[in-house]
């Protein structure tokens, strides 16, 4: 699989879990879904960094998420 799709995945999970926590924080709840998320999106993450060459730098991350973007939007 494509190492920045498995990033552009990941961090899109890891943003989804923040609503999903702060819900489940403020409702006094177990945050389930959101401890899945994050373990998902982390997992995600991971892989993408040690399976790619050289890995990613914070100025590779916006390319490769818009490289992603743009493959499946065109």
């Amino acid at each position: 699989m494509d190492t920045d799709l498995l990033l552009t995945i990941g961090i899109l999970l890891v943003v989804l879990t923040i609503p999903s926590l702060l819900s489940a924080w403020t409702e006094g709840r177990a945050p389930r879904v959101g401890s899945i998320l994050l373990i998902a999106g982390g997992g995600l993450i991971v892989a993408a960094l040690t399976h790619k060459p050289g890995g990613y730098t914070f100025a590779d991350i916006p390319t490769a998420m818009m490289s992603v973007i743009g493959r499946y939007v065109n």
